[in-house]
């Protein structure tokens, strides 16, 4: 008996059991090495992917501001520091079209400046359209914005059970 068969017989049932037990391709960004830039990490608002690219949503992540020390998520070049629209942006590229970005915040690195995986860039401060005592982290991979908690080994595998 072929492997279809033998499915077709025990039915779809156990062909989305079977398929929740084989092994997936896990996401190429869930392995960049990424740290928090917060401690203790307590996420306040999460990533809401928008519809298309003039949609509602929020693309990044809001965290409890912690200590109030930021630090850089990985390895990286300054790319802009400084106010945008009353707040304190701090963004951060990365290579491989990885960009972070920090708001509210009192930047401690220049544009053009190197930075390393854990190191205190910023202080966290107030603005924008976060609560007071949170930042918001966003992250952009060639242009688009994409979920921080990728990088950052937070977004769980999705799983396929049994339906009936």
């Amino acid at each position: 008996m072929s492997p279809a068969s033998a499915l077709l017989r025990l039915g779809a049932g156990a062909l989305v059991a079977l398929l929740a037990v084989q092994p997936t391709t896990a996401d190429p960004l869930s392995h960049r090495g990424w740290v928090w830039p917060v401690a203790p990490v307590r996420i306040v608002q999460p990533f809401v992917a928008p519809a298309h690219d003039y949609g509602p949503g929020h693309r990044g992540v809001d965290l409890d501001d912690g200590d109030g020390a930021v630090r850089t998520p990985a390895d990286g070049r300054v790319a802009f520091a400084g106010p945008v629209a009353g707040r304190g942006v701090l963004t951060i590229d990365h290579g491989d079209g990885l960009v972070s970005s920090f708001e509210p915040v009192e930047a401690d690195v220049a544009v053009g400046d190197v930075v390393e995986r854990g190191q205190v860039v910023a202080r966290a401060a107030t603005g924008g359209h976060t609560a007071p005592g949170t930042l918001h982290l966003g992250v952009r991979l060639d242009g688009e914005y994409v979920n921080p908690l990728r990088l950052l080994g937070g977004v769980p595998r999705a799983v396929l059970l049994p339906c009936c």
